[in-house]
């Protein structure tokens, strides 16, 4: 009987304890919404699309150049794998159809070929495409920067293009910035790694897609294409 109330008396004084330490414990990792689940998966156009020039496409280049870089900035290319997040849980691939998933959200225009890379760290801050440093996309964002002299007509600041690797795999990306460092006249388009992993390895570098202008989403994600404009 006096082990009982030893041992109730020991919980009796470490309670308090253990739960004041609880109120320290990290929360749980945010929850994706709906809009950035839907917007940061891969879709496909299916097996027996072709690219037709009148329905907006282009071919473009994507890569990781070195010479955007300065020394201290050029990205090794290793096999692995952009860093998991909540975004990775998703099933890999995930394909969807647009017309039941991307409503508000579809290529228009005219097609072409283009290059596309992929940029990190200290290239991902202040986008030109704002006058004031507001936001910054991150690595999972699905952004992307384009060349800054001689592609003309380029794509406007803060329009949507539809870019696809093949009809199976194409991503929608939002123009947020510019290239200094893309060669001059070349249409190339520079991702984020989230948004470039969904097209190809990050360790392929140098790649042509398709390209494609897009229309505005009916739903937004700032953490992926970030502040939208006011009317």
């Amino acid at each position: 009987m006096n082990r009982y109330w030893f041992k109730l008396a020991l919980v009796s004084l470490f309670a308090p304890f253990f739960l004041a330490s609880a109120s320290y414990l990290p929360n749980q990792q945010e929850q994706p919404t709906a809009a950035e689940l839907k917007y940061s998966r891969v879709h496909s156009l299916g097996s027996g699309y072709t690219f037709d020039p009148r329905d907006g496409w282009q071919t473009v280049n994507i890569s990781d150049l070195s010479y955007k870089y300065s020394p201290r900035r050029v990205h090794k290319v290793t096999k692995t794998s952009a860093p998991k997040t909540w975004y990775k849980n998703l099933a890999d691939p995930v394909k969807t159809t647009i017309k039941n998933v991307f409503k508000g959200l579809e290529g228009i225009g005219k097609a072409e070929d283009v290059t596309i890379t992929w940029y990190t760290g200290h290239d991902l801050l202040n986008p030109s495409c704002w006058k004031e440093s507001v936001w910054a996309p991150t690595d999972n964002s699905f952004a992307c920067a384009l060349t800054l002299e001689g592609w003309t007509p380029k794509p406007e600041c803060f329009q949507f293009l539809e870019l696809c690797h093949g009809t199976e795999r194409c991503v929608f990306v939002r123009v947020v910035d510019t290239c200094a460092g893309c060669a001059k006249g070349s249409k190339h388009v520079d991702l984020t790694k989230r948004a470039f992993s969904e097209l190809a390895d990050l360790a392929q570098g140098v790649l042509t897609v398709k390209m494609r202008r897009a229309t505005e989403p009916l739903e937004w994600a700032e953490t992926l294409w970030g502040p939208k404009m006011k009317n």
